[in-house]
C-alpha cells in the first residue's frame, strides 16, 4: 500500500476516534469522499481491506490503526 493511503487512513481513523470515542468502527469507505475522484487508490484501499486481509464491512478503527503501523 502506498505511503499516502497509509498516512490517510491513520489520519481518518484517528480522527474518527476523537470525534466517537475508542470503540468507533470503520469502513474502508471513510477514506474517501462520496464522489470516486480517484479509483485507482479506492481499489488499493479496497483490495488491501477486502482481498489482502478479508476484513469485515465495519471494523474497529484501533485494529486498523494496528495494521497499518505494522505495516500488514
Amino acid at each position: 500500500m502506498r505511503e499516502s493511503l497509509r498516512e490517510k487512513i491513520l489520519q481518518i481513523c484517528n480522527k474518527k476516534i476523537e470525534q466517537k470515542g475508542d470503540n468507533v468502527g470503520v469502513s474502508f469507505y471513510a477514506f474517501f469522499a462520496n464522489k470516486n475522484d480517484d479509483p485507482e487508490l479506492l481499489m488499493e484501499a479496497a483490495t488491501w481491506w477486502i482481498q489482502t486481509h478479508q476484513l469485515d464491512h465495519f471494523e474497529k478503527a484501533h485494529k486498523i490503526i494496528a495494521m497499518v503501523e505494522e505495516g500488514a
